[in-house]
């Protein structure tokens, strides 16, 4: 995956004659109130991603911060990926504001180490809210190597689930909870999870993509019927290729880097508190960048709603 992250580096970064190359959005579309779906020229990534990996975005060049997001799909005859993101900082935000035709700066990709597909029998699929949208590859690629497919998606509210119908489409079973009941079930995930590992014959194998929280719980659930689950894991990130450690956990009591060692481990052997510790690190920081963000937006909403006075016009002239 590094030699493919150098290679795009060239005609999606500076390329030796200086010129930039960037990365034009093709679609956009609003899943929900804070979650988007972009479609992005990136030829090489399109032909070389697998599921399970990602990719590393940064809008500017002017020392960005750097976000990590899994390649949700891709069609290598376009030459497209597809991405889904929730705005929940102020790098999210901006790119939420970018529209179809404008550009991306940087891209780099296909990172990580993809998923490990083969026909294993019944897996179950657990995807928390946003963590959808990168289970959705791996339910692709398990459907095609001829899996029995049990998906369980959950979210707050029903206006929080995304991708239903495509999810649909591939399960053979598709369960979905809501925490108020809006649809589907009025439960966590956990609990058709468990209901599922209960069965005769009990799953081949779990994944579970989502919160850090809902990670570990999923993990927990599926341990006393020793079926074998695997998580994703998105940690703080910044260069994607090993050489900052931002993104080490630790995994059965070995420090790994989920960058180059993964985004996916063995979910029983995860330190989950520890992950969710490391991930508050700069919580105070991200929070102060996020209200900052509203707080600009808004100021900038409002000035442009507020009548030009004649004096202004006057100056402008």
């Amino acid at each position: 995956p590094l030699c493919v992250a150098a290679k795009n580096l060239s005609p999606y970064g500076r390329g030796a004659a200086g010129y930039f190359f960037m990365n034009k959005i093709v679609f956009k579309q609003q899943l929900s109130e804070e979650v988007f779906l972009m479609q992005v020229e990136a030829p090489l990534i399109a032909g070389e991603r697998q599921p399970g990996q990602f990719v590393i975005l940064q809008l500017n060049d002017d020392f960005g911060e750097r976000i990590p997001l899994t390649i949700a799909d891709a069609d290598a005859e376009r030459g497209t990926i597809t991405l889904v993101f929730q705005t929940v900082g102020k790098t999210t935000h901006e790119l939420a504001d970018l529209n179809v035709g404008d550009k991306i700066r940087n891209l780099v990709g296909p990172l990580g180490h993809p998923t490990h597909i083969e026909n294993f029998g019944t897996v179950v699929c657990v995807g928390g809210g946003i963590g959808v949208a990168p289970l959705h590859p791996i339910v692709q690629g398990m459907k095609k190597a001829g899996n029995r497919l049990i998906v369980i998606m959950g979210a707050r509210t029903k206006e929080l689930l995304i991708l239903e119908d495509r999810m649909r489409a591939l399960a053979d079973e598709l369960i979905i909870c809501t925490d108020d009941g809006s649809a589907g079930r009025k439960c966590l995930v956990t609990e058709p999870l468990k209901e599922i590992c209960s069965r005769d014959p009990k799953p081949n194998l779990a994944v579970a993509i989502g919160p850090p929280i809902m990670m570990k719980f999923c993990a927990e659930t599926t341990r006393p019927f020793a079926v074998p689950t695997v998580v994703s894991l998105n940690t703080i990130m910044i260069d994607g290729t090993g050489m900052c450690g931002g993104c080490r956990v630790s995994v059965g009591g070995e420090t790994k880097f989920t960058c180059v060692d993964g985004p996916e481990f063995d979910g029983h052997k995860v330190d989950f508190d520890n992950l969710m510790k490391r991930l508050r690190a700069y919580k105070a920081h991200e929070d102060e960048a996020h209200e900052k963000c509203h707080l600009e937006r808004e100021a900038a909403k409002v000035s442009s709603q507020r009548p030009t006075s004649n004096f202004e016009r006057s100056t402008q002239k």
